[in-house]
């Protein structure tokens, strides 16, 4: 396998950004020393003619009257060049040197950038760069930097959280298969009842580990999608299929069932956003309590189109319920069974669409979701 070529190294930043300074400086000297030239020149070459007979010392040396202005001129311009260039030399020198160290002070947060940068591993996220002073473009840089960092820190922390999560709740179905194999195995008089009861448990478990398996696919899959299906759905359309599958459930419960179904045209995935509706009244209807009720509402409110579901049910803390969108967190006192995936799958679909997902006790007891998702353009 061919590795990356290797980048050719060349002069630094700091060298670079050096010599440019250090050449526009010399520049402006050459163009100030050529102008003093001329100048002195000027001044010189407008002295006041003498009489031919006047005695003139230029540098030591008798100058005729009639040449004095070209000799003060030459004398001049000699003398502009010789300070001048001594100046020039001290000039471009100092440049350089201040060029240099200053340079390296505003470069100092690139080389943080670059350090972090090689430090940083899955363990070490925690690093951050911190710049303090001006906010100029290299600061901006380093914030950036800082900002990135933090949401990779999160995204990595949640892939930990949600990793050790999938492995506690998928572990649960297996020890209840091995344990129902190993203990009906272990006892040489079980009969058929027996073996139709580990059956049926078997099968119960195996249910639960294949949907827990195809949400974490589907969570997975909504997550990691930069863009969704983009035809016409109406929420008011995914509610009646979503409502048939879980009615005998609700009518074993007792729970009463209110719709108010307007019109909510988006842009959007029909399977993703009719698993949308299917969860939330899923999750109205097994987290609730027996004689309940839930309500379902589509319609356009404030410029978003809006599905929204409320049911009672066990009283939810104020504080826990932004939990309740995490892989797995079903929240103190919610009942019935599931995958605890249903609220994260309504949270990344309607993310997916450009919209977003909340959630608000029902004064007492139950709970509110609401999708809200840009409407579709007429």
């Amino acid at each position: 396998m061919t590795g990356s070529p290797a980048l050719r190294r060349g002069p630094g930043l700091r060298v670079r950004l050096t010599l440019l300074a250090t050449g526009l400086v010399a520049l402006v000297a050459v163009l100030l020393v050529w102008l003093g030239w001329v100048l002195v020149g000027e001044v010189a070459a407008g002295v006041p003619q003498l009489p031919p007979d006047t005695p003139v010392i230029v540098d030591g040396v008798r100058v005729p009257a009639g040449q004095l202005a070209d000799a003060l001129t030459k004398s001049a311009r000699t003398e502009v060049l010789r300070l001048g260039s001594v100046a020039f030399a001290m000039v471009v020198v100092a440049a350089a040197i201040v060029s240099w160290v200053l340079v390296r002070r505003v470069l100092r947060p690139l080389h943080d950038v670059t350090a972090t940068a090689r430090r940083l591993s899955a363990e070490s996220l925690d690093a951050r760069i911190g710049v303090t002073g001006p906010r100029d473009e290299v600061a901006e840089l380093a914030a950036t930097f800082d900002a990135m960092l933090d949401r990779l820190q999160a995204a990595f922390d949640a892939q930990r959280r949600f990793v050790a999560n999938a492995s506690h709740e998928l572990r649960t179905p297996l020890a209840v298969l091995r344990t129902e194999v190993d203990v009906t195995l272990a006892d040489p008089d079980a009969d058929v009842t027996e073996l139709r009861r580990m059956g049926e448990v078997i099968r119960d478990a195996t249910r639960r580990a294949e949907d827990l398996v195809a949400g974490l696919l589907l969570l997975a899959r909504t997550e990691a999608a930069e863009s969704v299906a983009a035809e016409p759905v109406d929420l008011a359309d995914t509610v009646p299929g979503a409502l048939d599958a879980v009615r005998a459930e609700a009518r074993d419960r007792g729970l009463s069932v209110r719709t108010d179904l307007a019109a909510a045209a988006v842009a959007g995935d029909p399977a993703l956003l009719g698993r949308v509706a299917g969860n939330l009244l899923e999750n109205a209807v097994r987290h609730n309590v027996e004689g309940g009720w839930l309500a379902v509402r589509t319609g356009v409110e404030n410029g978003h189109a809006v599905l929204s579901v409320a049911s009672s049910g066990p009283v939810v803390a104020p504080a826990m319920v932004a939990e309740l969108f995490e892989p797995f967190r079903r929240g103190a006192g919610r009942t019935g069974s599931g995958t605890g995936l249903g609220l994260s799958i309504v949270r990344a679909v309607a993310q997916a669409h450009g919209g977003r997902a909340l959630a608000e006790p029902v004064e007492g007891g139950g709970l509110r979701v609401s999708v809200l998702l840009p409407p579709q353009e007429s």
